[in-house]
């Protein structure tokens, strides 16, 4: 059971209709059949392999929640790193890497960083070198200046690694180890801002690490090598990145979505070559970016890398596969993760028996039969609303108001406003048939 401050994060989070950051496995349901081979996979890049996993789901099917489920699984039980970035044509298309690397460290977070991670990545790779020089038993601890010495060897010998792939990387680490010990804030913080790809940084902080411009999209590839290799050095097994809304690709112009789809293609061939040690990538994405003409299947290569059999029955589809895909919700899943959401408010609420006795699982299946009638009928396509009207709407009025009873007092409605595109295409529909996506 979540503690009390991530099941108000998590709560909060539902209450305005978007997935948590942290705490899913508190009400994930069918994570199940991935978990052995996800762990597998996440072991094996532990090693110092690469590792890819394609996720394909329709709206609502859950592809956010099971990229933040994995994300906080490898974090918490493994150690891993993770960063999630979203594709978008203008702030982050996949062919600018500078743009998706520059997200990707905004989005940097550890067990014990929840975001912004890289400044703490980096002050812990210079506290384990010295720990080194600590364990080797030739410097005494209290010889500050021999500590500093010895520390400063071994930080040059484990920066030869790196200038090897990404020496505008390693100067910049040079700079802020100088800046540490010169006791410069300002200009260790302007040469971490640089190092996580933030463009407009002051000159005087790029002339004392002798690098010049803003970082360029093979720059950025460079970076993401010294990014893993610090993580590795510093006791850490990896990088999980995710990209997610990839399909959002098929919606650019024509010149960015080939260049996107290549990128992609690039980054895949580079992980088999081993060139990120201990990145493990995952992209999300619909079917018809997929199997669609203007997705995967506009590149062949690609096409062929991500290919996976979907045509026997799902409950035998392999979780080790390339790619691999969500069933989605229906009516029994909702209820389930229904009443996992309301054990958790229940466990904080002022009165939870009566929480679970008014909002007991007779009146969740109503719920969730209410919400999907208003979405066409479609209960794949109604998590998110279920959810936020379960607390926001259900749980919140029944846990203040001694005399509310949601069978008596509540009708559930749902605006146009508070929807997504899928959302609103669904419930305009008159049959299942007539929903149409903006794919």
């Amino acid at each position: 059971m979540a503690g009390p401050q991530r099941r108000a994060e998590i709560l909060d989070a539902l209450r305005r209709g978007t997935v948590p950051r942290e705490g899913l496995a508190a009400f994930a349901v069918g994570m199940e059949k991935f978990e052995i081979a996800i762990d597998a996979e996440l072991a094996a890049v532990a090693l110092g392999r690469g590792g890819f996993k394609a996720v394909r789901g329709e709206y609502g099917s859950g592809k956010t929640f099971f990229a933040r489920w994995l994300q906080e699984r490898a974090r918490t039980s493994l150690g891993f790193a993770t960063s999630e970035v979203q594709v978008s044509e203008t702030e982050t298309p996949l062919h600018r890497w500078e743009t998706v690397y520059r997200r990707l460290a905004e989005r940097l977070a550890t067990a014990d960083t929840p975001d912004g991670a890289l400044r703490s990545i980096v002050d812990a790779w210079f506290y384990t070198l010295e720990e080194d020089v600590l364990a080797s038993g030739k410097v005494d601890p209290a010889d500050t200046q021999g500590l500093l010495a010895a520390t400063d060897a071994l930080v040059e010998q484990r920066l030869s690694i790196i200038s090897r792939t990404a020496p505008a990387f390693s100067a910049v680490l040079r700079a802020f180890r100088r800046a540490l010990v010169a006791d410069d804030t300002a200009l260790a913080e302007g040469l971490i801002a640089w190092l996580a790809g933030q463009p407009n940084v002051a000159a005087a902080v790029k002339r004392a690490a002798g690098v010049k411009g803003d970082l360029d999209p093979f720059g950025a590839m460079h970076f993401l090598a010294g990014l893993l290799t610090i993580l590795r050095d510093s006791g850490r097994p990896g990088l999980v990145l995710v990209l997610d809304e990839v399909e959002t690709l098929q919606r650019m112009r024509a010149d960015t979505r080939e260049k996107g789809l290549n990128a992609l293609r690039q980054l895949l061939d580079e992980m088999d070559s081993g060139r990120y040690p201990g990145l493990f990538l995952l992209v999300t994405g619909t079917s018809a970016f997929f199997d669609g003409p203007q997705g995967v299947q506009r590149l062949p290569p690609l096409a062929q890398r991500m290919h996976t059999d979907f045509a026997t029955d799902a409950r035998f589809d392999n979780p080790r596969a390339v790619q691999i895909r969500l069933p989605g919700f229906n009516l029994d899943s909702l209820v389930s993760v229904g009443a996992r959401v309301r054990d958790l408010f229940a466990a904080q609420a002022i009165d939870g028996n009566r929480i679970r006795n008014v909002v007991d699982n007779a009146y969740l299946e109503d719920l969730a039969r209410s919400v999907a009638g208003h979405l066409g009928g479609r209960a794949g396509v109604a998590p998110r609303i279920f959810l936020k009207k379960l607390v926001a709407d259900v749980l919140d009025r029944v846990d203040q108001f001694a005399d509310f009873d949601p069978r008596r007092h509540y009708a559930p409605t749902i605006d146009e406003q508070e929807m997504t595109v899928a959302e609103r295409a669904s419930a305009g529909a008159a049959s299942v048939d007539d929903v149409e996506l903006d794919t």
